[in-house]
């Protein structure tokens, strides 16, 4: 006796499922999102409020709550077409809405892939997979800069700050580099956000510091931890989050989205060690915060070039991802005047930028010329490959 199967309605309907979807990518891509958003709501919720005083924790908790929030509405509504849209600068896309059934179902375009008059290169999941993965990254690019001024910023400021800092600076950084914009055709290489993300957060952040002032003296004296063990459960958030982090930025489930995992967790734990093993060494003591900024600075040098190093360089990356952060923050910041002005609570500035920086930099010098091809960069290699360098360290 012959057996129906019976289909969901989506596999029946050729609209719903295209010939041009890849069912796999589209998973991937949407998971990877889905992890990023993880880090920020709970992961930096949940670190942000048990790693300041008491006092702020729920102030510094939904600091980050609400520009999770807004930054998906301001998306969404306009800022998704000025970092991926049509040019209206060189360093901007035209502001417009991302919320048409027709756009984001449409198949999604990277317009970074179109250099020297080449066409850009089309995905195999709609755009809206796309405007989320990447929304994402735009949120927690702000939630990030909010590290710099916990525990004196007062809310209502924040609200107004969040929406104006994501259209006047991140959707610059983001066309710039990954919408098709003057960086891009200069050639700099930014794998999934060392540049975009991790160097204009740690900036703004310590920019932000600066104007909104500094805390009282006793509170930047004395700043111990609310709770330790969940401040740890936040930063296992984000670090396990940081597999959709640089794992999407392949745009598709391929090997080298694995290869990029793997390059990130090796990186992290390996800065991890190496920031302990500097506090042990000057301090005579290991830090569970200093451990945590350790992870941090591994998994925001290895971003510029996860997918693009190999597994050895990682493990180089981490060892000075772990050092030279730790000098700028644990040496300079402390005997250098003008950085002592600026109350940076979570040393933003030294765990993202100063990191960020560097990978920006070691991408130019351990960039393999296979993988840079593999994801759509041919003709770009590190130092060490014969290749010059000089326009990614230079910027």
């Amino acid at each position: 006796m012959a057996t129906t199967t019976i289909l969901p309605p989506a596999y029946m309907n050729s609209t719903a499922a295209p010939p041009w979807l890849n069912k796999g990518d589209n998973a991937w891509q949407l998971i990877a999102a889905t992890l990023v958003g993880l880090q920020s709501v709970p992961g930096l919720v949940i670190l942000y409020g048990s790693i300041v005083k008491k006092k702020w924790a729920v102030n510094s908790a939904f600091m980050a709550l609400y520009a999770f929030a807004a930054v998906i509405i301001c998306w969404v509504t306009w800022a998704y077409k000025m970092s991926f849209g049509y040019k209206l600068l060189p360093f901007w896309g035209k502001p417009g809405p991302a919320l048409d059934q027709d756009f984001l179902l449409a198949r999604s375009k990277l317009p970074a892939t179109a250099r020297k008059g080449e066409p850009m290169v089309e995905v195999f999941y709609p755009q809206a997979a796309m405007v989320w993965y990447q929304g994402m990254f735009a949120a927690i690019t702000v939630i990030l800069l909010g590290g710099s001024v916990l525990g004196r910023m007062n809310i209502r400021a924040w609200m107004m700050f969040v929406p104006l800092w994501l259209t006047f600076c991140y959707t610059v950084g983001a066309f710039s580099l990954w919408g098709g914009g003057f960086l891009y055709q200069w050639g700099v290489i930014d794998y999934s956000g060392g540049y975009v993300i991790h160097v204009s957060s740690g900036i703004a952040g310590l920019t932000a510091a600066y104007w909104v002032g500094p805390r009282l003296k006793k509170d930047r004296e004395r700043f111990p931890p609310n709770n330790i063990l969940l401040m740890l459960a936040g930063a296992g958030l984000l670090w396990m989050g940081w597999s959709g982090f640089n794992g999407g930025g392949t745009f598709s489930a391929n090997i080298e989205s694995s290869l990029a995992v793997v390059n990130t967790n090796i990186c992290a734990a390996t800065s991890l060690l190496m920031w302990t093993l500097l506090d042990v060494i000057v301090f005579k003591r290991p830090s569970v915060i200093g451990a945590v900024q350790g992870m941090m600075t591994g998994l925001v040098c290895i971003t510029p070039g996860a997918g693009l190093v190999q597994g050895w360089a990682a493990i180089v990356m981490g060892i000075l991802s772990g050092s030279i952060p730790w000098f700028t923050m644990m040496i300079v910041h402390k005997k250098w005047k003008p950085m002592q002005v600026i109350d940076d609570t979570l040393g933003v500035f030294h765990t993202h930028a100063v990191a960020g920086l560097l990978g920006g930099i070691l991408v130019g010098i351990f960039a393999h010329p296979h993988l840079t091809s593999d994801v759509g960069i041919p003709n770009e290699r590190g130092v060490i490959y014969g290749g010059d360098g000089a326009l990614q360290i230079g910027t």
